[in-house]
């Protein structure tokens, strides 16, 4: 594989000296760029964009000639897996996603496979090939996945939810069964990855959008407990190098002690906790990714520059193991260039904090 020229991203997770503050966006492929919207238009539809590995690249690699980013994030989108289980993804306009099949009772559980990832998801692991090759060595590529429990609440709910009935009313009358489509879930996020990993991609991380939903006991037995199982299955060296993993809990602030307990390397924050305060609870323990809110960029420069500099502040002196990037995914009618702005002052402010 060709050599990284840039791999400030990766030494960050792994805690190592860098030279400045590395940053990525989380959704920085997507709809807030015309050059996105164009391609998505000749796509035609959104699983069509990610099905075709010559557009997924594009999309990819869209906002790196933009930006000077630190990573590039494959585009894909969480629900791959439950479409490969046949559950009949579908996305219904202005309302997100749906499932023509969603879980209902254990029988529906039983009936559901763990996808091949050469297979069934083929065509994700030819984007990660596609894209790894075009990168040319520029930056690293990040892989991807739902956590389980995420991924768990739109397979029984059927689609997007605010209150989580269906699945809560599984969780506490009939945890068995949830328990057993999580585990199957786990199964296939390991598998996923693993087969991301082997395709190119140099990192990985899990996106547990809706733990923060759960009550702390439920948290743990529902969502950390098999984001803990795929990090202990995942390939953690490939390349001569370290794959960092990171998982990142929406509103997931009280359980960062936790969380960090699993073995990853990063840990991603919202913007609901402070920097500062998250440092000082996990220490030197791992990294840290955050923590902007998304809708800081809808302020003018000078505003987004003072946010920029207290989280810097925040993470503090010493400057290893924090890779900048928002609370959540960027708003998509937020102004390219505000986003051009935020990273560049990311770049600029946060040398100081790594000089010897």
């Amino acid at each position: 594989m060709t050599e990284l020229k840039n791999d400030t991203y990766l030494r960050a997770l792994m805690r190592e000296p860098v030279d400045y503050t590395p940053v990525w966006m989380m959704r920085q492929a997507g709809r807030y760029l015309p050059e996105y919207r164009k391609i998505r238009a000749t796509a035609g539809d959104f699983m069509s964009l990610c099905r075709d590995a010559e557009f997924a690249c594009e999309v990819t690699l869209q906002p790196l000639r933009r930006y000077p980013l630190d990573a590039a994030i494959l585009f894909s989108d969480i629900l791959t897996i439950p479409d490969a289980m046949g559950l009949g993804l579908y996305f219904e306009t202005g309302e997100g996603p749906k499932f023509e099949r969603p879980i209902t009772c254990k029988a529906d559980v039983e009936k559901i496979g763990i996808p091949d990832p050469e297979d069934e998801l083929g065509y994700v692991m030819n984007a990660v090939r596609t894209i790894r090759k075009a990168l040319n060595g520029d930056v690293p590529l990040i892989g991807f996945s739902g956590s389980p429990w995420t991924l768990a609440t739109y397979m029984v709910e059927g689609g997007s939810s605010k209150a989580f009935t269906k699945i809560k009313k599984m969780m506490y009358t009939d945890p068995q069964t949830l328990h057993l489509l999580l585990d199957k879930l786990a199964d296939s996020v390991i598998s996923y990855l693993n087969a991301q990993i082997a395709a190119g991609a140099q990192s990985v991380m899990v996106f547990d959008t809706w733990g923060g939903v759960l009550s702390p006991r439920d948290y743990k037995d529902f969502s950390l407990q098999y984001m803990a199982k795929i990090v202990d299955g995942l390939t953690r060296f490939a390349d001569g190098r370290a794959v960092p993993v990171t998982l990142f809990t929406k509103n997931g602030g009280m359980w960062l002690e936790d969380i960090a307990a699993t073995g990853c390397d990063g840990v991603g924050l919202d913007w609901t906790i402070d920097i500062e305060t998250a440092k000082a609870r996990v220490g030197d323990k791992v990294a840290l990714q955050g923590n902007m809110d998304p809708s800081m960029l809808y302020a003018s420069k000078e505003r987004i520059e003072q946010e920029v500099s207290k989280i810097l502040a925040g993470f503090g002196n010493g400057g290893t193991g924090h890779v900048f990037n928002l609370g959540h995914g960027i708003q998509p009618d937020v102004n390219p260039d505000n986003a051009g702005y935020f990273i560049e002052s990311v770049g600029r402010l946060s040398k100081p904090y790594h000089q010897k």
